[in-house]
């Protein structure tokens, strides 16, 4: 009974917010699709900044569940610049949760609305959300030999013309790293080893071609690059060893109490320019987040253990920030419910909108 009783408080923990971030998608998608077609005789840019408040919208909301709703300490380490700017932002990639944390930093920059992804080809499939990321900006890329150097880079051109800000999120890793997988970290450090390049024992070799596009097409409109590290606490076994990252279900379940952010800004001028020294030094910058990690998970001492070397400070975010987003698309869907009409209209938004999604970014990618 008491075991009982545990798994549904459990599931219930994840099942809310996952019903309303899930719920609230279709509404969304109308309430973007309105405003897309009233935009198409106003000029781009008027769009564009509409769009980007929209997105703020919905992704405030999310953040109001992973961030006041888990109740989870987020720890900055370095300095989080305050004032927004064009950026590409790097980080090592070990669950789900990292696409959070990239939303986590852009907010406190009032930048929320700017962040776009570089995703894996594949999600371009999810369910309404995996067209509309392509609209908002976003890139879906193939790995190694069927990577579209052009099409990205066609894409990353068309919106520094159009003068649209850019957060930029790049995993260079391309896989998550999983303790619990080791023949992907074998690989990995197998690939390095053979390119002449040092091993990484808490992070996998960084495959450079997106991270270079994205600079190269960008180049004068790039302010600067955040080399971002990310530690999930609570990610060791009682033997000490690392052990997966949390999922977003575990996340929203609260079973990470804290999360340590390690960001350093490194200027536009810094970053060389060339693909092959900027592979050298990628893989340098993934060096020294081996070698924080390495400190976070394995020192010797304690109190050194479970944090990176460094001065913290434990940024908690105002539910004025996600609260009021959390009302308003969570009212309005109610409202859209209550109605047999809108019901039907929810449903064929799912039913068409998946459809029309996925034959869109299949015809035009």
């Amino acid at each position: 009974m008491l075991l009982s009783l545990v798994l549904h408080t459990y599931s219930l923990r994840y099942l809310l917010p996952t019903a309303v971030m899930m719920g609230s998608a279709p509404t969304y998608l109308l309430a973007w699709g309105v405003w897309r077609t009233i935009s198409c005789l106003l000029p781009s840019r008027i769009y564009h900044q509409v769009d980007d408040r929209l997105y703020t919208l919905y992704q405030s909301m999310v953040l109001f569940f992973f961030e006041n709703y888990t109740g989870v300490q987020v720890l900055i380490y370095g300095d989080l610049p305050k004032q927004k700017e064009n950026v590409v932002y790097l980080s090592n990639h070990q669950s789900t949760v990292d696409w959070i944390i990239a939303d986590m930093l852009a907010i406190r920059q009032n930048a929320l609305g700017h962040v776009r992804y570089v995703l894996k080809d594949g999600l371009k499939f999810l369910p309404l959300y995996g067209w509309y990321f392509s609209q908002h900006g976003g890139l879906y890329v193939k790995r190694s030999a069927n990577f579209n150097e052009k099409a990205m880079r066609r894409k990353l051109m068309a919106q520094v013309d159009a003068d649209i800000p850019m957060y930029l999120v790049i995993f260079p890793e391309g896989t998550r790293y999983n303790p619990e997988i080791p023949k992907v970290i074998a690989d990995s450090q197998e690939f390095a080893s053979n390119q002449g390049l040092a091993v990484l024992k808490h992070v996998l070799t960084p495959r450079v071609k997106a991270t270079h596009v994205a600079v190269d097409a960008m180049q004068d409109y790039l302010a600067a690059i955040y080399d971002v590290t990310v530690a999930y606490e609570g990610t060791v076994n009682p033997e000490g060893h690392r052990k997966e990252a949390p999922s977003m279900t575990e996340f929203l379940c609260k079973e990470c109490p804290k999360v340590h952010v390690y960001i350093e800004r490194v200027d536009r001028s810094e970053i060389p320019g060339e693909q092959l020294h900027m592979k050298r030094w990628l893989h340098e910058r993934f060096e020294i987040k081996d070698k924080l990690l390495t400190e976070f998970y394995e020192s010797e001492d304690p109190e050194r253990r479970n944090r990176f070397p460094a001065k913290c400070s434990h940024s908690k975010l105002s539910l004025k920030k996600t609260f009021p987003s959390l009302l308003f698309l969570g009212g309005l869907t109610a409202t859209m419910l209550m109605t047999e009409s809108g019901r039907k209209l929810y449903l064929k938004t799912w039913i068409y909108g998946t459809l029309i999604g996925c034959l869109w970014v299949t015809v035009k990618p």
